[in-house]
């Protein structure tokens, strides 16, 4: 038996098995191998909301990711396919998962968009050309692309799907925008650089089935919307082919001889600095704004994250958006959608760097961590929720937990639950101090109904600051 580490995702959940009423992991021990598998149609409540309007879009790197995303309120999700996605350090997705994902995210009410957003070089093109034709037959709703060519190229081949502008296009006019509109956009990603008052411009110059995409939370980059070459001269891994290295977080010590008087603002320790380090975006306590300057969809970064964040970020989004919409329905205004603490400390709860609002405020503007690098980590994932029965809640173990310890579990569409462990049981039933073997079932004493899929979590006995 090995011990617990210290990870936030246990990795991909088998398929949907039509037989049994248990439902875990595959390779949990006692799962019976795919007699009993574990997955998450039971999960989604009748009380999440879809909407159409100021959607709600989140990330996913596998398929454990996306239905993450879609049971806990995502009105779409966005992924990638083995190839052209800018993103190699997730998983992705292959043709036949990319099809299981459109049909897991249709049953729920949402849609799937798939990344095509390279800059692809001539051997690419054919390629591409095979990989748009599959997507539009096997029931995706858009792809995302950069590169003009790759979106005629699109219409051509995959009529069906609609096509968003990727934010590596550096969209940050609204004379870009209508004419990419104009030949044949559906959507603009907008350049992350952006202010509101550019944004309320661009949709008032814009036709009005033309739709706005803004980022509101995760990683920034230091490059103008992601397009950098530092990656590919440094390690030879092109940024642009999502081979990023991020040596934007590494440290350095900087000389500059020939500029006497110039300083770079920056802190510097033994170790060195951390030049060009972006703050992680945070608009969760914003969204009013950027809906009445006329966003229609809300974009969640982490394509490379874990599930569990996924879940929690959709979570919180998709609260607060319903929050202004239930505040404007019922007469009030903006101001009348207060958000309820537990969702303002959701943020706080998945790995995260230093939050800012992005550029969306000049006055308060993205800046950089100069003295540390890494994300802080001050929650664990310490277990997924198979199924709850008279009193008891049956789960696979992640993170190690105790008899007294106190343990959050996060349901789609309501605030984080808080329990006390008590009665720790293995899978046989017999009583234990600790659940401590990654992909192991147990069950603990739980007087609420919980359903099937939630996640578990629990406060780090210290913070960690690591590299992800």
């Amino acid at each position: 038996m090995r011990n617990m580490s210290e990870t936030e995702d246990m990795g991909e959940t088998c398929e949907t098995c039509e037989t049994g009423d248990k439902k875990y992991f595959a390779n949990a021990p006692g799962a019976m191998s795919g007699k009993n598998c574990f997955a998450r149609d039971e999960l989604a409540p009748k009380n999440i909301v879809r909407r159409r309007s100021a959607e709600v879009l989140s990330p996913a790197g596998n398929l454990k990711a996306v239905r993450a995303a879609a049971d806990f309120g995502a009105d779409a999700v966005y992924c990638s396919g083995k190839m052209f996605g800018m993103r190699t350090a997730p998983k992705n997705l292959t043709l036949e998962e990319i099809q299981q994902a459109a049909d897991y995210v249709h049953a729920r009410g949402a849609r799937l968009y798939i990344t095509c957003n390279v800059l692809p070089t001539n051997p690419e093109i054919d390629g591409i050309e095979q990989y748009l034709g599959a997507l539009g037959e096997i029931g995706a709703d858009a792809v995302i692309v950069t590169d003009i060519g790759i979106m005629m190229l699109a219409k051509k081949v995959a009529p069906n799907l609609e096509i968003h502008i990727s934010t590596q296009a550096g969209v940050v006019n609204w004379l870009s925008a209508k004419t990419l509109y104009e030949l044949g956009a559906k959507r603009v990603v907008l350049a992350r650089e952006l202010n509101l008052d550019t944004i309320r411009e661009i949709r008032a110059k814009m036709p009005k089935d033309l739709e706005i995409e803004c980022f509101v939370h995760g990683s920034m980059c230091m490059a103008f919307s992601g397009r950098c070459v530092i990656s590919s001269y440094m390690t030879g891994r092109d940024g642009n082919h999502g081979e990023c290295a991020q040596p934007c977080r590494w440290k350095y010590a900087v000389v500059e001889q020939k500029r006497p008087g110039q300083y770079f603002p920056i802190e510097q320790t033994k170790d060195g600095a951390y030049l060009f380090n972006s703050q992680d975006m945070c608009m969760l306590e914003h969204l009013p704004d950027l809906i009445e300057a006329g966003v229609d969809s809300l974009k969640i970064e982490g394509r490379a994250k874990s599930a569990y964040y996924v879940a929690a970020m959709t979570n919180a989004y998709k609260t607060a958006v319903n929050s202004y919409y239930d505040a404007i329905g019922s007469g009030g205004s903006a101001s009348d959608a207060v958000l309820p603490q537990w969702v303002k400390e959701e943020p706080f709860k998945v790995s995260h760097r230093e939050y800012s609002t992005g550029f969306y405020y000049p006055e308060n503007s993205v800046s950089q961590n100069t003295d540390r690098g890494g994300y802080y980590r001050d929650w664990l994932v310490v277990g997924d929720v198979v199924s709850w029965e008279n009193g008891r809640m049956t789960f696979i173990g992640h993170n190690k937990i105790v008899d007294g310890q106190m343990i959050e579990i996060i349901q789609p569409a309501s605030a984080p639950v808080r329990l006390n462990v008590e009665q720790l049981r293995d899978e046989q039933g017999n009583d234990i101090s600790m659940a401590n073997h990654p992909t192991y079932v147990f069950s603990l004493k739980c007087d609420y109904p919980i359903v099937s899929g939630a996640v578990m979590r629990a406060k780090a006995a210290i913070r960690t600051l690591k590299a992800e």
